[in-house]
């Protein structure tokens, strides 16, 4: 496979994993980075560094719209829920497994 195709096809892949977030919106960034080890705000963040090393300027908000399919600060208000207890405990303590 030519690297045309492979970027190609790994475009495709990012489309739907962003289509599969949009699709869990009540999916919290809290349970992806328990579970995954990522969240949205990373891809976010990985946006913008693959961005740079391209040479090209994304500002973090523009990637967060990107990946999020909105401003942040819209999906935070219609979708983001307060982390329970047992969740930030479970997040804190993943490091120290």
């Amino acid at each position: 496979m030519d690297s045309l195709k492979t970027t190609e096809l790994e475009a495709a892949v990012f489309r739907r994993l962003l289509k599969h977030l949009d699709d869990n919106k009540h999916v919290q960034n809290i349970e992806l980075m328990q579970l995954a080890g990522f969240c949205r705000n990373c891809l976010s963040k990985w946006y913008v560094a693959a961005a740079e090393e391209s040479g090209e300027q994304v500002d973090y908000e523009q990637a967060r719209e990107r990946v999020y399919g909105m401003p942040y600060a819209e999906w935070k208000a219609k979708y983001q829920t307060e982390a329970s207890q047992a969740q930030l405990d479970a997040f804190n303590s993943r490091d120290k497994k």
